[in-house]
């Protein structure tokens, strides 16, 4: 390239504003898929016949308001306030075939208007919606086992005045949200909010039960359930297993658990064989150096390290059941380490009870129990990006049922992943693209897929949405446009 003597090549150019009197555009071109994607999937008639909390519809029902809440998250909306930057975008209103849409005061007003039955009949109805998408995909998805998972956050909050707060272990104040999701597809399923001072496992018990009957209904094969040692409920073990479905939970290290592990003999543990998740098909790359490791060596800081996983297995009943399940130990060879110096080693003891058969080795039941953390960066999204996990508004229901609506933005983004089609010939590349779209962070969805500069022209009985730049998600967009 020839050198330029002229100076930097950005920001040279001539530039001037004018606002366009003939032309309407909306920046979030993605939203016209979206309704087409929610009348695909029948979602706002199931809302609708599920909800009877209006006496008269002037002029909105309740999926609009439901709607409502979940197109504002779609769209960057991080508090109701947002509403009000589509509501009075008449270009926006256009393209939805909209005449207005609930103001902010209305939408806290709306979820005022639940109690525990009716959010629970809108999460039903959520899901009913979900099981036509899952009806859609191809026989090897049911054929896979369905993983669900449970796990809570807290919600927090500097009010004094909102009903149902609790004080947490860690002393903050708010509330307590409890999420039952599906590990497969990264969908949440069920939630409850309760006050921050209650147990996180709280209702639990029948959040699993309804996701259990759920896959069931969809036609998985077989269901496993994951939790950590909160959601361990040994009253609930034999029924499970009894109902054939399998668990694998954290336990407790009870004295007589670690008094078991510790007199196994040593040649009844094995070290634990770790599964690459990952296979590197290329040459590993070079890793930069460790700054961080260095600088706690050099100031000689004590730091602890692993130096050995080992694993050994027996079984143990719980007092609340009449069975006996398996119980892998898993036994850490922790060194306690100051500068370059080992001061001594200690150990420490992690247990975790399943009644997945003896098929599936003990090594295997850690991976699967380990596995349960990505659900953290689930919850990390819906609190940092789709903002389902904070309270808006003033009463315990009420932000329970905002929680549901908001979160309706995530399940949203994963049913556009599952609904894009694989072409046979593509069919490699179409699966990674389905992957990609289905693990992405909701931030990077919005701007592949949400956030696409359109034009909207109204002519006769349609309303064209004309794309006005490239990204490189528009061909795994068009695909999906064309399933709709």
């Amino acid at each position: 390239m020839a050198p330029n003597p002229a100076g930097p090549v950005i920001g040279r150019a001539n530039i001037s504003y004018e606002y366009s009197e003939r032309t309407k555009a909306v920046a979030h071109g993605g939203m016209g898929l979206v309704c087409r994607l929610v009348e695909h999937v029948g979602l706002a008639d199931e809302i609708d016949a599920s909800l009877e909390l209006l006496q008269v519809h002037r002029p909105y029902h309740e999926s609009d308001h439901v709607l409502n809440l979940a197109y504002n998250a779609l769209c960057g909306g991080a508090t109701l306030e947002d509403i009000e930057a589509r509501r009075g975008d008449r270009v926006f209103l256009d393209g939805i075939g909209a005449a207005s849409l609930p103001d902010p005061t209305t939408a806290g007003d709306f979820c005022r208007r639940f109690d525990e039955e009716s959010i629970m009949a809108l999460q039903d109805a959520i899901n009913r919606a979900r099981l036509r998408v899952w009806a859609a995909q191809p026989p090897a998805f049911m054929a896979q086992r369905a993983v669900i998972e449970a796990d809570a956050s807290i919600v927090g909050t500097d009010a004094e005045r909102k009903e149902g707060i609790g004080i947490a272990y860690n002393g903050v104040w708010g509330y307590s949200a409890l999420m039952v999701n599906l590990a497969n597809t990264k969908e949440p399923l069920y939630f409850k909010l309760s006050g921050a001072n209650r147990p996180s496992h709280e209702g639990s018990a029948d959040l699993y039960d309804r996701a259990i009957a759920l896959v069931r209904e969809a036609g998985f094969a077989e269901v496993l359930l994951r939790g950590d040692t909160d959601y361990a409920l040994t009253a609930n073990f034999d029924r499970w297993d009894c109902d054939g479905v399998r668990f694998v939970f954290g336990y407790d290290a009870r004295p007589n658990l670690v008094e078991t592990a510790k007199t196994t003999d040593d040649e009844a543990y094995h070290e634990l064989v770790r599964r690459a998740e990952r296979v590197v098909k290329t040459s590993p790359r070079r890793r930069p150096a460790n700054v961080k490791q260095a600088i706690v060596r050099e100031r000689k800081y004590k730091v602890l390290r692993t130096a050995r996983e080992d694993v050994c297995e027996f079984t143990y009943r719980p007092g609340a059941c009449k069975k006996d399940y398996r119980v892998i130990a898993l036994r850490k060879d922790l060194s306690v380490e100051r500068g370059d110096n080992v001061l001594f080693h200690e150990y420490r003891w992690f247990f975790y009870i399943t009644n997945l058969p003896t098929t599936t080795n003990a090594d295997d039941v850690v991976m699967q129990a380990r596995q349960r953390c990505d659900e953290e960066n689930l919850i990390s999204q819906l609190k940092g990006q789709v903002r389902a996990l904070h309270a808006p508004v003033n009463t315990l229901m009420a932000n329970w049922a905002y929680l549901v609506m908001a979160a309706l933005a995530w399940s949203l983004k994963a049913w556009c992943a599952l609904l894009v089609p694989i072409s046979p010939r593509w069919a490699k590349h179409h699966h990674e693209q389905r992957r990609r779209l289905l693990t992405m962070d909701f931030k990077t969805f919005r701007r592949a897929i949400i956030d696409i500069p359109c034009q909207i022209v109204t002519s006769g009985r349609q309303v064209r949405w004309r794309i006005l730049s490239w990204n490189p998600w528009l061909d795994v967009f068009f695909r999906l446009v064309g399933a709709l």
